[in-house]
């Protein structure tokens, strides 16, 4: 098919994506979040919500398909496999969306994810128009996702969404944040745990993978074990196959740092979170996959299928629980500087003198530990 318009590498991108689909290619369905009143949320703020047209988005992945054709000229000319000769492309392609396709083939071409927010929203026989469109086009495409709304997940039928799935839907990420309802007022969610759970139990009954974001920290001081044993309770309910922590970080872009800044949230600190999350864990009774892939999380070790895996994720919090004083304010701050990746990276020597002497110069200036700690948080999101 001859492609007309902006040559390649000119086509939207959206500017997010699950850290799961770092290497996938991205096809924006819709620009920016329909209800973009969160106020844990960053993104989206000074834009308004649209839907494209099919014919739209047809579009751009014909000019995805035109970046391929390209690298797999590419490829034939030097004699190198597909892979490589994206690697070589994605040194110098024309733009953001031309290195998304390199690096998508570059790591095999396989995954696909559905920009922005909420793709959910589209009339289901649109968007089963284009997922069809991008499998015919890509045949080698085996994993299609995006993100969506509880609320929207729970408006569409069963049978809805198992046709979105039939026509290569593979997996949906959903922002569950909290399970507790006052949270979610707070923190102008614009969902209830009851239609968490209805949206929830619908994407799992039409056979799509279901990834629920967590939130610790959401319920700040004041709502720490209110949030975490009401969290706990929906995620039993719904029963996700994955289950995604996102430590809540704030900067000045968000709505939340000005009732930080008045008062009216008061942040938990990092051991309060790793005691939330304990209790979320001993709480939950699912058939889940825990997943904690975001740098903004302290103990990345918290990963595992549940319920096999309960003990030994309840282990490596009591072990950072057993640490002295002094040890978990190292790991806290190694963890924030991306000195350490994970608790036994405490044993090498160096990174721990590193992290010590700094600790010794923060002690020094009287700096506040946590505020440093949030200020470095901060730079994750």
């Amino acid at each position: 098919m001859a492609v007309s318009g902006p040559p390649p590498g000119a086509y939207e991108l959206g500017p997010i994506r699950p850290p799961s689909e770092a290497y996938s290619l991205l096809i924006r369905v819709t620009r920016n979040c329909p209800w973009n009143r969160c106020k844990f949320c960053p993104i989206y703020k000074e834009a308004r919500f649209g839907l494209r047209t099919v014919a739209e988005v047809k579009a751009d992945i014909d000019r995805a398909k035109a970046i391929h054709d390209e690298i797999a000229a590419l490829a034939g000319r030097t004699g190198g496999t597909i892979p490589q000769a994206a690697a070589a492309y994605a040194s110098s392609a024309p733009g953001d969306a031309a290195r998304n396709v390199a690096l998508w083939l570059y790591a095999g071409g396989e995954n696909a994810f559905l920009q922005d927010a909420n793709t959910l929203v589209m009339k289901t026989p649109q968007l089963v128009e284009i997922i069809k469109y991008l499998k015919e086009t890509f045949p080698g495409v085996r994993r299609i996702t995006s993100y969506a709304r509880s609320q929207t997940a729970a408006r569409k039928t069963i049978d809805e969404l198992k046709e979105l799935r039939e026509a290569g839907l593979s997996r949906l990420h959903i922002g569950l944040e909290s399970g507790y309802d006052p949270v979610l007022e707070f923190m102008n969610k614009g969902v209830t745990a009851a239609e968490h759970i209805a949206g929830g139990k619908n994407v799992v009954a039409s056979g799509i993978s279901l990834s629920e974001y967590v939130m610790p920290g959401a319920g700040g001081k004041k709502w720490w074990r209110e949030h975490a044993l009401a969290t706990a309770r929906v995620l039993n309910e719904i029963n996700p196959d994955f289950i995604r922590l996102r430590t809540l970080a704030i900067q000045p872009r968000m709505p939340l740092h000005k009732d930080v800044v008045s008062g009216a949230f008061v942040r938990a600190g990092d051991e309060a979170i790793v005691a939330e999350i304990k209790l979320l864990l001993e709480n939950l009774e699912v058939a889940s996959r825990v997943v904690s892939d975001h740098m903004i999380n302290l103990l990345p070790e918290i990963e595992g299928k549940l319920p096999e895996d309960k003990a030994r994720l309840l282990a490596v919090i009591a072990r950072f629980q057993g640490l002295s004083q002094p040890e978990r304010d190292n790991y806290k701050l190694g963890r924030r500087l991306g000195v350490y990746n994970k608790l036994d990276d405490m044993s090498d020597a160096h990174r721990h003198a590193e992290v010590a002497a700094a600790l010794e110069r923060l002690k020094a200036a009287g700096s506040d530990l946590d505020g440093v700690l949030y200020k470095l948080m901060e730079g994750f999101i």
